[in-house]
């Protein structure tokens, strides 16, 4: 059986941050990158507001850049994934997917939240290249351009209204006749005038071509089943996210939408010796520099714990 200080799990900005930090407090950590190396960046198109990169960056280069600062300092970054985890008791122990066995005094989990998809193959095709789950990250790509958001609660209205201050105009795609959003947030959608409802509809098809990416979305009428297009350069698909915490087992107490709970300020879940960072425990930011933030807080604080235990 192997033992380290610091087991990390899953990569991304929060993982590889937080293996910076403890790899330079001489903790020796272990990195498991996930099913996923370096987590959702990787699949997104270039990333301009995180800080350090002027010019902006792609996901996966900035990712491979973050990977080697920690292997600098002594990361062992390790592929695959943690299958099982016992957090009974210290050290805990944890079995990746080849079967080695991991003791670990510490545990920081990384392992980030999977947007929710419409499950058409379309999607997938154009996804990076007119299909995003971020309006955030992608947005400012459309600045005057007409695109569309799939969803109808807090998450999607919120996309939206963001949308609208960058887009020409937003189609909001909700398969409902009423939003399932807080009453402010839909007073804020239905006022807008640059946001345009699409009630009682659902996305049949995406319409694009490898050469201009996304151009268009077809619809269907969730009522009788007719079918109208839009013209559109974007489409946000904001229908929720899942963190991924399957792996632990109902282990670690979780909010009311799966999310890790951790005592802020700190990262501290409610196992000691165990952390979380990144969008494992954040429903509400979800941006990278937001997570790399955490990630550091994960290692000062398992640095502690072991100081003091």
């Amino acid at each position: 059986m192997e033992t380290t200080s610091c087991l990390i799990i899953g990569s991304g900005p929060a993982g590889y941050t937080a293996a910076i930090y403890t790899a330079r407090a001489d903790l020796h950590p272990l990195l498991y990158e996930g099913e996923q190396p370096g987590g959702q960046l990787t699949i997104t198109t270039e990333i301009e507001n995180f800080p350090g990169y002027p010019e902006g960056i792609g996901g996966t280069a900035m990712m491979a850049d973050l990977r080697r600062q920690a292997e600098r300092f002594g990361c062992q970054v390790r592929s695959g994934y943690i299958t099982e985890i016992d957090l009974g008791q210290r050290p805990f122990r944890a079995k990746d997917d080849h079967g080695v066995e991991i003791a670990a005094e510490t545990v920081i989990v990384a392992t980030g939240a999977s947007a929710r998809w419409i499950g058409l193959e379309s999607e997938r095709r154009f996804y990076g290249a007119g299909v995003s789950a971020c309006a955030t990250c992608d947005g400012p790509f459309y600045k005057g351009q007409t695109v569309a958001v799939v969803g109808g609660g807090d998450t999607a209205c919120e996309e939206a209204a963001y949308l609208s201050t960058l887009c020409s105009k937003v189609y909001l795609i909700h398969r409902r006749d009423q939003l399932r959003a807080s009453k402010a947030m839909q007073h804020r959608v239905l006022t807008n005038p640059k946001i345009e409802m699409c009630w009682n509809s659902r996305v049949d098809e995406i319409l694009g071509s490898d050469m201009e990416g996304v151009t268009g979305v077809r619809l269907a009428n969730t009522q009788d089943g007719s079918l109208h297009q839009l013209d559109i350069a974007g489409l946000f698909v904001a229908i929720g996210h899942s963190p991924n915490t399957a792996f632990l087992g109902g282990q670690i107490e979780l909010d009311e939408q799966g999310y890790i709970k951790v005592q802020s300020p700190t990262t501290a879940t409610s196992v000691a010796g165990v952390f979380a960072a990144g969008d494992v425990c954040d429903p509400l930011y979800r941006q990278a520099v937001v997570a790399a933030g955490r990630g550091c807080a994960a290692a000062m604080d398992a640095e502690r714990f072991l100081h003091e235990h």
